[in-house]
């Protein structure tokens, strides 16, 4: 249950072949400089060198994403490795200078005349990547001039990453004290946050309480966070003039506001629904009201723990009915150790999945426990996975696919493994529990994420006035679940915007609607899945290769036939949701 890292680079965060890696990354980036600042003197741009530069500035990119890549193994495995922090600020400088050799190239294309852009653009090379740079292009264009967009590149490594860097580090040492048969013990959030889904209420209600304590007892560094880091974002927006700050969001999820618009209004008009099925699990767990602590309890006193071992086979198993390949990629990344599963302390929480684009390899982080949950997060991260695979002999520039459509790739692979095990249940019992996990996943895309998106507007709109404070931060947090919830809730959870890790990420901003869109989108597709079989393996593959070259309006036009800016597509992800709903409303009626 642990993972591999030594195939990769040996030895951890001392090991001498990962130096060696980082010391030539850091040298190709500074030649890179200079080559470019030398392209740019020329009066004329010479077409074949630019091509040249941008084909050398992708590979160098890549050993980018390798060094980072390796370096959020290394910390999130274990929160106390000082040498891993420091190889840190090593990898984000590197991702910096990357960012700023990026705007000179992205200048350069900015000042190519149409008769230069059809010029630079017809040889092959450039045609492989021609969506992703016309991208660039058409972004410079509502940028700041190169010099200032490499100045805040500089600038946010010590003034914005390092918020995000401080955050991690205050919940590296968190410990939740929880009191168990009359005995006190210390866990890390991420096995407190294990707890929070336990059989028995008073436990669930206990580690609530004390979970709660613990980032009420760090929130005033976490005020201090949050609002440096919206603080740095609504400066730099500023400068660029740019009002909305769901512009840059939307701009790196290649989406438009109007698709974004009628998802969460088709959601809002149909959460009647979901509330009903909230106040059946209350009566089916002798309450008036859920409470936040509740929304993700068992239904069932008689809830199997599935070993790690039956996970894999279970998830290798329903892949392959749907998708051989996907069944046989998941094989090798349970037999070569692709996956940290280990529950144990020093850890951080949450799960993720980083790739290795140079060695064409992915790394799965999480703390498996044998829950349902559990085992819909390890099929989600390997759905992740999966879709790095099958573009890694794409151009490295075509390989940047956004949050939103990631996010359709792992929650696709996760409804694969529900769908049918719900399908397999051996009893009511177990169907009723496997349909409640099933919409734990519905109440947190269509409820708890429209919160955060709730919130983090909310928020950011207070933040052009000023700081805001721990107690108003509350405020925002209450009202938010509270609307999003329908009210549907006895007890919200107050200090969620600050043991919410992605509210605090500084690589992606508004770290919660692509989850949403990556659902339901996920939802029309595994629909079509259904209808068609085994041919449709095809057509998924090649959506996925198209992740990285579309907007999300594009893919979903090519590769399903539908308009996401209209409530149709959507409407009918959220019918295929509410199917889970009547049977379990049946099933327990």
């Amino acid at each position: 249950m642990t993972w591999d890292l030594d195939a990769i680079f040996p030895g951890g965060s001392s090991s001498n072949q990962f130096e060696q890696f980082l010391v030539n990354t850091e040298t190709d980036l500074a030649t890179m400089k200079l080559k470019l600042e030398q392209a740019q003197k020329k009066e004329t741009p010479d077409f074949e060198e630019w091509a040249s530069l941008i084909e050398r500035l992708q590979n160098i990119g890549m050993k980018v994403r390798e060094v980072n890549a390796f370096i959020s193994c290394l910390t999130a495995q274990d929160v106390t490795d000082d040498k891993a922090k420091l190889l840190a600020g090593r990898t984000k400088q590197a991702g910096s200078s990357y960012g700023q050799l990026i705007s000179v190239v992205d200048e350069q294309l900015l000042h190519f005349t149409d008769a230069q852009w059809k010029e630079f653009t017809k040889s092959g090379k450039m045609q492989e990547i021609l969506f992703n740079l016309e991208e660039r292009r058409n972004i410079a264009k509502e940028k700041l001039p190169s010099d200032k967009e490499q100045l805040i590149q500089q600038l946010m490594v010590d003034g914005y990453h390092a918020w995000g860097d401080l955050y991690n580090t205050i919940v590296g040492r968190m410990k939740v004290e929880i009191r168990e048969k009359g005995v006190k013990k210390q866990y890390s959030v991420g096995q407190a946050a294990n707890k929070l889904t336990d059989k028995n209420r008073n436990v669930r209600r206990h580690v609530f309480e004390q979970f709660e304590k613990a980032w009420e007892n760090e929130a005033e560094l976490f005020t201090e966070s949050l609002n440096h880091l919206a603080g740095f974002r609504l400066r730099t927006y500023e400068a660029r003039g740019w009002g909305n700050v769901l512009k840059e969001p939307l701009q790196i999820n290649r989406m438009k506001q109007e698709t974004l618009d009628v998802m969460w209004d088709t959601i809002t008009k149909n959460k009647d629904v979901f509330t009903g099925y909230l106040y059946r699990k209350a009566e089916l767990l002798g309450v008036d009201k859920l409470a936040m602590y509740d929304v993700s309890a068992p239904v069932s006193k008689k809830v199997p723990q599935v070993s790690y071992d039956d996970a894999a086979d279970m998830i290798v198993e329903q892949f392959s009915k749907f998708s051989p390949r996907m069944a046989e990629f998941a094989r090798t990344a349970f037999e070569n150790r692709w996956i940290e599963a280990e529950d144990r302390g020093r850890k951080r929480p949450g799960g993720f999945c980083t790739s290795f684009p140079i060695r064409e390899q992915s790394r799965i982080f999480m703390t498996y426990d044998g829950s349902a949950s559990n085992v819909a997060t390890l099929a989600h991260e390997l759905g992740h996975a999966y879709h790095q695979h099958v573009m890694n002999d794409l151009p490295y520039m075509s390989q940047g696919y956004a949050m939103n459509v990631a996010e359709t790739a792992s929650t696709f692979a996760e409804m694969v493994v529900a769908d049918a095990s719900v399908k397999q249940a051996s009893s009511r019992e177990e169907k009723i529990q496997l349909l409640d996990d099933k919409l734990n996943r519905s109440i947190a895309f269509f409820m708890n994420i429209h919160s955060r998106f709730l919130f983090e507007t909310r928020f950011y709109e207070e933040r052009k006035s000023g700081l805001v404070s721990r107690e108003h931060l509350n405020e925002l947090m209450t009202e938010a679940q509270e609307e999003a919830y329908c009210g549907a809730l006895s007890e919200y959870s107050p200090t969620f915007w600050a043991s919410k890790l992605h509210f605090h990420i500084t690589g992606v901003p508004f770290y919660n609607f692509p989850y949403t869109f990556g659902y339901l989108f996920s939802m029309g597709i595994y629909a079509k899945a259904v209808q068609e079989g085994e041919e449709f393996e095809e057509k998924y593959t090649a959506l996925l290769r198209d992740t990285g070259r579309l907007s999300v309006e594009e893919l979903a036009q090519k590769h399903l036939g539908v308009d996401l800016t209209k409530p149709e597509f959507w409407q009918e992800a959220v019918d295929f949701v509410k199917e889970d709903v009547r049977q379990f409303m049946e099933l327990t009626e």
